[in-house]
């Protein structure tokens, strides 16, 4: 049985923006989307969340140590 490669080039934009936003190569990607279940909606998103994270942090927009502590003591068992 022959392997056919060829993919849509929406698909094939999506994974390389993909390829270009994280440290992931290709086959990367495409192995966590067939392996793990990781749609490239999902990888998408998880990518914009971290970008967004990294640009917070670059702003110094952290929590608080009350903020934490507030999640933690939430979490906490009793």
């Amino acid at each position: 049985m022959a392997k056919s490669n060829e993919i849509s080039d929406d698909l094939d934009r999506r994974i390389e923006t993909l390829t270009k936003r994280s440290t992931l190569t290709r086959a990367q990607i495409i192995e966590d989307a067939l392996s793990h279940g990781r749609s490239l909606a999902w990888q998408e998103k998880w990518i914009a969340g971290v970008e967004e994270g990294i640009s917070a942090a670059d702003r110094g927009d952290f929590a608080s140590e009350e903020e934490i502590a507030s999640v933690l003591n939430k979490y906490r068992q009793a």
